[in-house]
């Protein structure tokens, strides 16, 4: 960050900078990663709950691969139409 003239505003450079960057990370690991978590166990509980075909084309990863894509594909839209100053794409 100190490369690259960054800060955060309200906290001191160097070690409470560290710490700061820290906290976060742990605050946002460990939901983000039981919300994949779920999302990828979507297909299988479903599959159990409405006895449907054990051939379901979709499991967790590639749901989770879908989502990803669609998401990216938006902000890449949203990206575009913003540099040509036009109006939101989902608003």
């Amino acid at each position: 960050m100190k490369k690259y003239g960054g800060f955060i505003p309200g906290i001191r450079a160097g070690k409470p900078t560290e710490d700061y960057l820290a906290y976060v990370l742990s605050r946002l690991t460990a939901p983000g990663a039981l919300y994949l978590g779920i999302i990828s166990l979507i297909p299988s509980v479903a599959i159990l709950l409405f006895n449907a075909d054990q051939n379901f084309p979709f499991g967790g990863t590639s749901l989770l691969i879908m989502v990803g894509v669609g998401l990216d594909t938006v902000k890449q839209i949203e990206s575009q139409l913003h540099q040509r100053h036009y109006e939101g794409f989902l608003k």
